[in-house]
């Protein structure tokens, strides 16, 4: 009997115009642009406060950014079930409260940056130059450090410069002085500011965050805001002693207020997430006439920022499953495992390709020796997976710490390797071996490689990464597109070359 395709080309019709549709409606609606240039960059941070609460009533207060430098603070937002909420304006802070929580409490505070190179810094007033004592020998050392600082300098500024060069790392064996009081206190920005108050010099620790699209779980790096007067600030990385915010950073903390105080709770600590989006003039000058108004409403942006770096990466993958069932489907390509090729992918877009390629090349050839090893103890199969997956993790672990042992930084990237896929790639490349021949595992492993390094340029495409993102009909017109590959009976253009000898035999 045979059944009616229409249905089946129906269903494939309406999910592709259906995501069309929808694509559109987003496009016109809230004026998303369909390439990721010529648009206003907005950054998303948002701010994780986790803590436990012992049963009592609990205070929070957390240092809240403000405009800046290039960055031009479009709105902000918050989250705290149960708790009260309050924006303390002249304190710079976000305060919740509560009269009585237990237990693990977690709350999320959001602001919204627009870059924008006319806003100009913000004039903030020096801090008051608090009164230092040291106990000897301390008192000592920090005298001698900035007497010899001050015959080098001119004024506070320079004064600053020379402190922090004395402070790298590159001469601190060679003082003893800056070695004492390092035993001190080790962090460099909190006694740079001790030393600089010493010296009647106005200077605060101020804290940065790395701008980094998808950064999830990132704490903030400490700089040194230095006064030479009421008005004019400098601010310096206490690790280089270079002047300005590092590019790609933004200051959350301006002030010398810390960054969280919880009352009532123990454990505490904040992370950040970020996000970065590419929002049209349009929408990003109505969200500056009305901060209450969100940027976009109904999306992913609505999620927690941690979520969304998650799906930015999800989203991804059914591009990758594209990519397959077309090598597969229509050009006839082989490779081990259906979909181990888009995990190596992702694993690629994490390390970097050179690495990632490297990396995968070493851990399955040394895999498939112990694995040829393994053979020979006739081992059941799960006993025989287990080995394997406790050997892949051991040749990950020594390639990281061999590369980190001879300054290879990039070599500790093959953490993100999915070991129970490199496991389970390992074992079939060995059975594969054995039954098919060395021939067959080059063909399937290089199919297999030849495929994740194309999944992974369509992965990292900026087109294609914007679009999946900001455009969730994007999914379903690539799930058509995938049905229609799945519905496709005709020869694979590996086979057309394979009989091609035939097909002239027949012409003639």
């Amino acid at each position: 009997m045979k059944y009616s395709r229409w249905p089946f080309y129906s269903l494939i019709g309406m999910l592709f115009v259906t995501g069309l549709i929808l694509s559109i409606y987003r496009h016109i609606e809230y004026q998303v642009p369909w390439l990721p240039g010529e648009t206003l960059t907005t950054w998303s941070i948002e701010a994780r406060v986790e803590f436990d609460a012992m049963g009592e009533p609990v205070k929070v207060r957390l240092n809240r950014p403000d405009s800046q430098k290039n960055y031009t603070r479009l709105s902000e937002s918050s989250a705290s079930p149960g708790f009260g909420v309050t924006y303390l304006e002249d304190e710079g802070m976000i305060e919740w409260t509560i009269r009585q929580a237990k237990g693990a409490q977690t709350l999320f505070y959001r602001a919204d940056f627009l870059v924008d190179e006319n806003q100009g810094e913000p004039l903030a007033p020096p801090p008051p130059i608090k009164i230092v004592t040291w106990e000897e020998p301390y008192k000592t050392a920090a005298q001698q450090i900035l007497q010899q600082v001050r015959r080098q300098s001119a004024d506070p500024i320079s004064f600053t410069q020379q402190l922090f060069t004395q402070l790298s790392e590159k001469t601190t064996h060679n003082n003893q002085n800056l070695s004492l009081l390092k035993s001190a206190e080790s962090n460099n920005a909190k006694l740079a500011v001790r030393l600089l108050n010493q010296a009647n010099i106005a200077a605060s620790v101020v804290w940065a965050i790395q701008l980094e699209d998808g950064r999830r779980r990132q704490n903030t790096i400490p700089l040194v805001k230095v006064w030479s007067s009421t008005e004019k600030s400098v601010i310096f990385n206490p690790l280089t002693g270079q002047r300005g915010v590092p590019e790609q950073h933004i200051l959350w903390s301006q002030n010398s207020m810390p960054i969280l105080e919880v009352s009532g709770g123990v454990n505490s600590f904040v992370t950040f997430s970020i996000i970065r989006h590419q929002e049209s003039i349009h929408s990003a000058v109505q969200a500056q006439q009305n901060s209450d108004h969100d940027l976009i409403s109904f999306s992913i942006h609505s999620l927690p920022l941690e979520e969304q770096a998650l799906f930015k990466t999800i989203l991804l993958l059914p591009v990758g499953a594209l990519v397959v069932c077309f090598l597969r489907i229509i050009i006839g390509l082989r490779t081990s495992g259906t979909f181990m090729p888009v995990l190596i992918a992702l694993a690629f877009i994490q390390t970097s390709l050179l690495t990632g390629l490297v990396g995968f090349l070493l851990i399955v050839f040394t895999g498939l020796i112990l694995r040829s090893y393994l053979s020979h103890l006739n081992l059941l199969l799960v006993a025989r997976i287990s080995a394997v997956i406790i050997s892949v993790i051991a040749i990950i672990s020594i390639f990281t710490l061999f590369s980190y042992q001879i300054g290879l930084s990039e070599g500790l990237k093959i953490t993100f390797f999915p070991m129970i896929i490199l496991s389970w790639t390992i074992e079939r490349m060995s059975i594969l071996w054995e039954e098919e021949g060395a021939k067959e595992v080059m063909v399937q492993g290089g199919g297999s490689l030849l495929t994740a390094i194309l999944a992974y340029l369509f992965m990292t495409n900026d087109l294609i990464r914007h679009l999946t993102f900001n455009f969730l009909g994007i999914q379903l017109i690539m799930l058509s597109f995938i049905l229609a590959l799945g519905n496709y009976t005709g020869y694979r253009l590996s086979e057309l070359i394979r009989f091609k000898s035939m097909v002239k035999d027949d012409i003639r």
